[in-house]
């Protein structure tokens, strides 16, 4: 299906009023096909929408894969489940617990499809796309077939993957391929989920992601926003110092070799920014993480509060923050510092 001149309004969770010149969803992989045998010199690849910021009007071709099924094979050790791009991840989680096959549950209610699941390697509460995934089936737009990407061939590290880098633009996820122990062990190192004590059920820890989610996230669909709008900056431990001789108790978590992981939530807030507005875009008052539409916010007002915010935080605390969500101007995708 294309169209020309299409509201993006319902396609995006910060319900931004703008358009994209072209638009094509395909539902098959046959429909994936002619789309890339025909490639257009400006697109953009929309999934879910929860994780895009539109700046302003898409000059070019938004291409929505909508592809359906989940096929579930057991074996001895694991259960294997080969899920479509175009499936809803947090109805997949509830479909593998339901199913009693545990493993997903951390990643409980982040919003999204699941095509874009390894692209972004999306993670919370201690668990990463990454640590759950078998091989990711993408279509190539120059070969026109389908190639099977082994989870060890897709490059994935803290919200990056081979797909933003050297596979952007180059094709499409069409589904993922999930491996799920059935050895199943929690991971309970998160603040929230350490009080469930050493043998919770799959079940509590999904309840109980869920209930700390939404008393600190808005729900996209009362309030716009696309989530975490920020990465959680990774420092050396010089720069983690400084902090910690001023704020004893601020969170971090280890990362790579003597680099501490900061919760860049705390940082915004710790800048007395929450409730911080521009035009009609703000600070969450619950969440500083999270920027929302509050009040029919424009692109730029968003991308203006985004940059206020990093000043802020970097005059501060010395820490630079980085988008995680996708920043679409009209000529595609862009950094924070390109867009005008």
């Amino acid at each position: 299906m294309h169209h020309k001149n299409y509201p993006l309004k319902n396609l995006n969770s910060f319900a931004l009023d703008v358009s994209a010149k072209d638009i094509v969803f395909a539902k098959t992989v046959e429909q994936v096909k002619e789309f890339a045998q025909n490639l257009p010199e400006q697109f953009y690849i929309l999934g879910g929408g929860s994780n895009s910021l539109f700046v302003e009007n898409y000059q070019g071709t938004i291409f929505c894969p909508d592809l359906r099924g989940i096929n579930v094979n057991d074996e001895d050790n694991n259960f294997h489940i080969h899920v479509a791009s175009g499936e809803n991840w947090h109805e997949l989680v509830q479909y593998c617990l339901s199913n009693n096959m545990a493993g997903l549950e951390n990643l409980a209610l982040i919003p999204g499809n699941c095509g874009a699941a390894p692209i972004q390697n999306i993670g919370a509460y201690g668990v990463e796309f990454a640590n759950v995934c078998d091989y990711v089936d993408w279509f190539d737009f120059q070969s026109l077939k389908v190639v099977r990407l082994p989870a060890e061939h897709c490059q994935f590290s803290y919200r990056d993957s081979i797909f933003k880098n050297a596979l952007k633009n180059k094709g499409v996820v069409i589904a993922i391929g999930l491996k799920l122990n059935k050895f199943w062990q929690p991971t309970l190192k998160y603040q929230g989920l350490n009080e469930l004590g050493d043998t919770p059920s799959p079940q509590q820890v999904f309840d109980t992601v869920i209930a700390i989610r939404e008393s600190k996230l808005p729900d996209p669909k009362v309030i716009p926003n696309a989530g975490s709008f920020f990465k959680n900056p990774i420092v050396d431990h010089q720069t983690f110092a400084a902090i910690k001789a001023q704020y004893p108790d601020f969170p971090a978590y280890p990362a790579k070799g003597s680099d501490m992981k900061l919760a860049a939530g705390w940082l915004i807030q710790e800048s007395q920014l929450k409730g911080v507005s521009i035009g009609g875009a703000a600070v969450h008052k619950l969440q500083a993480l999270v920027l929302i539409n509050s009040n029919n916010a424009t692109g730029k007002n968003v991308i203006e509060l985004a940059r206020h915010v990093q000043n802020t935080v970097k005059k501060i605390f010395n820490v630079a923050l980085e988008p995680e969500v996708r920043l679409i101007s009209a000529q595609g995708e862009q950094r924070i510092e390109d867009i005008n």
